[in-house]
């Protein structure tokens, strides 16, 4: 059965919640990863990864609002510490002193290791009838997936 937020027991808005701080944590370490990226980002590729980490870092900035305010529909509150983000998301910083194809590799990881955790966030949302949430994961998840085939294509 479909359910909106208000319409779920408390268990289901608070492990729904949860699953998405997590999507809202790695979310934010990919998005400054990314920004760290197009700022440090040399060699001949230069031009078109600068432009595509932007494209990422944007897109990602815009993606953590939609969560967090998911999360906050669902009558929870939205982790908004940097410190409980890096503690809790599995994509980790980098201090971008490192070669294109590093950066490239990494931020390919970022995307797959988001798209994983959407995917898993939406199941759960499935499993308790909540469809809005798990639209929002499905629609993140593909664009992970697309960056992620962007950065691969990179180093083919």
């Amino acid at each position: 059965m479909t359910q909106t937020a208000s319409d779920l027991s408390p268990s289901a808005q608070g492990a729904i919640a949860e699953a998405l701080n997590q999507c809202v944590a790695e979310t934010a370490v990919s998005t400054m990863l990314a920004q760290n990226f197009h700022w440090n980002v040399t060699g001949m590729a230069f031009g078109p990864l600068h432009a595509l980490f932007q494209e990422i870092y944007e897109d990602h900035f815009v993606a953590q609002d939609d969560l967090a305010e998911r999360i906050k529909a669902l009558d929870a509150h939205a982790e908004g510490m940097l410190a409980g983000m890096l503690k809790r998301s599995k994509v980790t910083e980098h201090d971008g002193k490192t070669d294109d194809k590093t950066m490239i590799k990494a931020m390919q990881v970022a995307q797959e290791t988001l798209a994983a955790t959407l995917a898993a966030a939406g199941e759960l949302a499935a499993e308790h009838g909540d469809t809005l949430t798990e639209d929002l994961c499905i629609a993140r998840g593909q664009t992970h997936e697309k960056f992620a085939w962007m950065l691969r294509s990179h180093l083919t």
